[in-house]
């Protein structure tokens, strides 16, 4: 497993904010290391969720340690269909016109939205659309689906320029975020219940097979 905690030192050491006036080599060259960073998180992200669920069996990955609570299964439903939306709201975001004129709307710094995003102390009620229904069976087909749809937001990020992302703002349930910050949430998202996932795990009631 990736050391998650070590990349984010690494990330809060080149945390950087716009600032106006000319851009200098300096800026050019934190600008390139937040957009390695966010590639970097996406792929530690994913290898977690991966190494935490791939050779679980069909009664493991269904088993629900209460009735209120989801299973690895539902978890993992979640995780993807808020990748998916989330995803298509930021390429929605990204189709409008830049607003640089907003960034000072932007409350949270992207540490600050990393640390709240993963903390697993505040509990949020999913919306309707993001609530597991039940849908996988098997793991694997739960991860194929996953894989699938971050190949594709990762190589939007690839070819998107770190301009781009920041340039273009928007209202969230979390206050005005650029793009960036939003995809940066979308990592945050699978890092949080990839530890809720090893919650499940760790019940004393979970199937040794």
């Amino acid at each position: 497993m990736k050391n998650w905690s070590l990349l984010l030192s690494v990330f809060l050491l080149f945390s950087f904010q716009e600032k106006p006036g000319p851009i200098t080599s300096t800026e050019v060259e934190l600008k390139a290391a937040d957009k390695e960073f966010l590639l970097e998180y996406f792929e530690v992200t994913r290898e977690n969720l991966e190494e935490a669920t791939e050779d679980l069996s069909e009664a493991q990955l269904q088993y629900k340690p209460a009735e209120d609570r989801w299973s690895v299964s539902e978890v993992l439903e979640h995780i993807i269909l808020t990748e998916e939306s989330i995803f298509g709201m930021t390429r929605e975001l990204m189709a409008k016109s830049p607003a640089p004129e907003r960034r000072a709307e932007i409350k949270k710094s992207d540490e600050e939205l990393v640390m709240g995003v993963e903390d697993r102390t505040q509990k949020f009620q999913a919306s309707a659309d993001l609530q597991p229904t039940g849908k996988y069976i098997r793991a694997e087909e739960a991860l194929d689906n996953f894989e699938d749809q971050r190949e594709e937001i990762v190589e939007f990020i690839k070819t998107t320029t770190e301009k781009d992302l920041r340039d273009h703002i928007s209202d969230s349930p979390f206050g005005v975020i650029d793009g960036y910050q939003s995809l940066l949430f979308l990592a945050g998202h699978t890092a949080r219940h990839t530890k809720q996932i090893k919650e499940v795990l760790a019940d004393p009631g979970f199937p040794e097979m």
